[in-house]
């Protein structure tokens, strides 16, 4: 998994609270078990009507959003089934950062398995970055520090987020649940060495 530490671009503002992950990838695309490809499919019902045609109104679909590297979205994002596939369209589109009030808590612990920092703020402080993101090109998001930074009428803004040091670290050092274990590699392989040794059937081997 690709480290995470310092973020810098523009963000989408996406105003819709109760977001669920069949809006975020609808059950047609969840037949690959592939982390990429899926892009495309993100937010595939809000973009598209049903002519396949784009919907101008779509913060997705409009220009000055293209290649944003962040989502501001509404309370209890992610909400809905556990499809890991959301967060992999999602990381598969280019968005790194997430920032909202709430989350639902699979699809909260999917995005740091996936390299997606998901922030926490409250509802007033999410609404005006929304705003903010309607006229200010870059944020930047410094995981280590903990904070958000921009420019706003000339002048520096910063927030600052909390967040869980387990998963700051893993988030910090690339690790996913596969990598933490590959970690303990040793101390596990010792463990099994002893364990073997004193319960030999338990590998399949006939006492002396």
């Amino acid at each position: 998994m690709e480290k995470f530490n310092k973020l810098s671009g523009h963000a989408i503002p996406l105003r819709i609270t109760n977001v669920d992950t069949d809006m975020i990838i609808p059950k047609q695309f969840l037949k690959t078990i592939k982390r990429t490809g899926l892009g495309e499919f993100l937010f595939y019902e809000l973009k598209l009507d049903q002519d396949g045609n784009e919907i101008s109104s779509f913060a997705l679909n409009q220009d000055q959003y293209k290649g944003a590297s962040i989502l501001i979205a509404g309370k209890n994002f992610g909400c809905g089934s556990s499809r890991e596939h959301a967060p992999w369209s999602i990381a598969d589109y280019g968005i790194k950062c997430i920032i909202a009030p709430s989350y639902a808590d699979i699809f909260y612990n999917n995005c740091f398995k996936n390299g997606i920092l998901p922030i926490i703020l409250d509802e007033e402080t999410v609404s005006k970055l929304q705003d903010t993101a309607e006229n200010t090109l870059n944020f930047n998001i410094d995981l280590e520090k903990q904070n958000i930074t921009y420019v706003e009428n000339n002048e520096q803004k910063e927030i600052s987020f909390d967040i869980d040091p387990a998963k700051k670290n893993c988030l910090l050092e690339g690790l996913d649940d596969i990598a933490l274990t590959l970690n303990k590699s040793v101390e596990i392989g010792n463990f099994e060495g002893s364990q073997e040794k004193e319960t030999p059937w338990l590998y399949g081997n006939k006492l002396t």
